[in-house]
């Protein structure tokens, strides 16, 4: 089901240093919900290879597309669950994340279906496809269509 990469464990500071950010940024990203992070019993935060790859498409967003966290966590929202997860229709009409969320699934896992609940968000199909930016293409993409001007020929 998920394509993390389990390999190396990467030590908060090692990723700051690593991507050229501050630790409190990468602080700052996990509190605004739009990474998740993995925690020893200890409560030692740890990356993985993806999650170096998510902090870095995190950058490009709000460098080359000029968005901020809010706008990162409202593109997230609009991720399609209904493509990536098998959710019966009773599921889909109860899940506040189907039905027009203006944030993540995964920042409200109590109110989530119960197979959601149960399931690790980080390993989650749907964070799995934000962190390989395989869905934020598409989603920018249609963002950036219905800002564009029309042309002569769509009036």
């Amino acid at each position: 089901m998920s394509n993390v990469k389990e390999d190396k464990k990467y030590k908060i500071g090692e990723v700051a240093k690593n991507i050229g950010i501050s630790v409190e940024t990468i602080r700052m990203y996990e509190r605004s919900g739009i990474l998740l992070t993995q925690k020893s019993q200890s409560g030692q935060r740890y990356f993985n290879e993806n999650d170096l790859h998510w902090i870095n498409c995190i950058r490009r967003l709000i460098k080359e597309q000029g968005l901020n966290l809010e706008g990162i966590r409202r593109m997230l929202a609009l991720l399609p669950c209904l493509e990536l997860r098998p959710c019966s229709e009773e599921e889909k009409k109860n899940c506040p994340a189907f039905n027009g969320a203006i944030v993540p699934c995964w920042t409200m896992k109590s109110k989530v279906p119960i197979s959601c609940q149960d399931e690790d968000c980080c390993l989650c199909s749907v964070y799995q496809s934000a962190i390989a930016c395989e869905n934020l293409k598409k989603v920018l993409y249609q963002s950036n269509q219905e800002k564009r001007p029309l042309t002569k020929l769509e009036v």
